[in-house]
């Protein structure tokens, strides 16, 4: 018995020491660091469009307050409001009755003159070969030339007051001066208007096409300026004036727009100019007053370096810097120089080429001079992961569903 115990003693206490032995052997393993993993982006240059995203509003294309060119009653209002209207449709009437006689009476004036006329005329002709004979005097023959001087100056005088009373009588008809968009009516039938009153009786605005006015920094446009002069950025030819817009809420216009002119002068209050442009609007989507953003497309930049702006940390002295892959498979830290941000990248002009791999996740967990090992970046898998994390979690099984009643 005591045999046997002493054995199973023996075999026992070998078997302790040998699992010490193999725990031993693999602690080392298991208190080496595993080497960290970062998500990288290989450098490589593209033709990227510069857009300047510009606040900006509508406003109408043609403005016309319609006002009363004579005084008088009106009798009638022949629009309907906020509708459309053509340059020359009759807005409003005026009693013309006052007008029409003014016209009548200076018609009759000008008959009478007419017919004064003749008479005078024969007897100045016979007075002139009177007093060629010497059967007339002098002074009578000018008196009978005076007198008709006096009759066509007559004639001439009330032409003038039929075409005035004419023209007076054409105001009574109160027509749209452009075609557009009425607003409401300011006054009603039976109201008294006044010859160019201030109050307007109604304003068009004509909304196809319509502006846009957005407003730039004078300091942007002479960036732009010296990045044209320089070559980073290559204009765009016609292309260049094409213009794209956001709407309020965020979605774009669906219509292209042109860079009409932009103001030679700069607003000292702001440091800011005036862009106009002009945006086709059939459907009367825009409006006068809406907020806009304005996408003006301002060049080409024909070899960029766009790096997404995760991978882009700064300095402790507020320098921007990058930590990228080396061939070594360690991190090295790079200060950039950065131009725009175009979308949620930035535009590198220094410090990154082409080849370069710039780590974009696992930034946090490396320091420069530690190995790594770096994978592709997958900016659509993250999305993915996101929306997964965000979305309402599965109903738990066993538990009963709801049912229609």
């Amino acid at each position: 018995m005591q045999i046997k115990y002493k054995s199973g003693l023996v075999v026992t206490m070998a078997v302790l020491i040998f699992g010490l032995m193999v725990t031993g052997c693999g602690k080392p393993k298991e208190m080496q660091q595993a080497t960290p993993e970062v998500a990288v982006v290989v450098v490589r240059t593209e033709r990227v469009t510069i857009i300047t995203e510009l606040p900006g509003r509508t406003s109408a294309y043609l403005v016309a307050e319609v006002r009363p060119q004579v005084s008088g009653i009106i009798k009638q209002r022949l629009f309907t409001e906020g509708s459309d209207v053509k340059a020359g449709e009759v807005l409003y009437q005026i009693d013309p009755a006052p007008y029409q006689a003014a016209y009548d009476n200076a018609s009759a004036s000008l008959a009478r003159s007419e017919a004064n006329l003749p008479p005078i005329r024969s007897k100045a002709e016979r007075y002139k070969e009177l007093v060629a004979i010497k059967a007339v005097s002098r002074q009578e023959y000018e008196d009978v030339s005076a007198a008709l001087l006096q009759a066509e100056a007559d004639i001439q005088y009330w032409k003038a007051m039929v075409e005035s009373a004419r023209i007076n009588m054409g105001y009574t008809r109160i027509t749209a001066p452009i075609a557009g968009r009425t607003g409401k009516s300011n006054v009603t039938v039976g109201a008294l208007a006044t010859a160019n009153q201030g109050l307007a009786f109604t304003t068009i605005q004509q909304l196809d096409p319509i502006y846009v006015d957005a407003t730039q920094s004078s300091a942007n446009l002479l960036e732009l300026k010296r990045n044209l002069a320089s070559g980073k950025i290559k204009g765009d030819g016609p292309g260049q004036a094409r213009v794209k817009l956001l709407l309020e809420d965020g979605t774009p216009y669906p219509l292209e727009g042109n860079l009409k002119f932009s103001d030679v002068t700069v607003d000292p209050s702001t440091g800011s100019f005036i862009l106009r442009m002009v945006f086709p609007n059939q459907k009367y989507t825009l409006m006068p007053g809406m907020y806009v953003r304005a996408l003006v497309q301002e060049g080409i930049i024909e070899q960029a370096i766009l790096v997404p702006q995760q991978g882009v940390s700064r300095d402790p002295k507020g320098n921007p810097v990058a930590l990228i892959v080396d061939a070594d498979s360690k991190v090295q830290q790079r200060i950039l120089t950065l131009g725009r941000a175009i979308g949620d990248k930035w535009n590198v002009s220094v410090g990154l080429k082409p080849g370069d791999r710039v780590i974009v996740e696992g930034i946090q967990k490396v320091r420069p001079g530690v190995p790594v090992k770096a994978v592709p970046f997958d900016a659509g898998k993250k999305d993915s992961q996101e929306a997964v994390k965000t979305a309402d979690p599965p109903a738990k099984t066993g538990q009963p569903s709801a049912k229609p009643n």
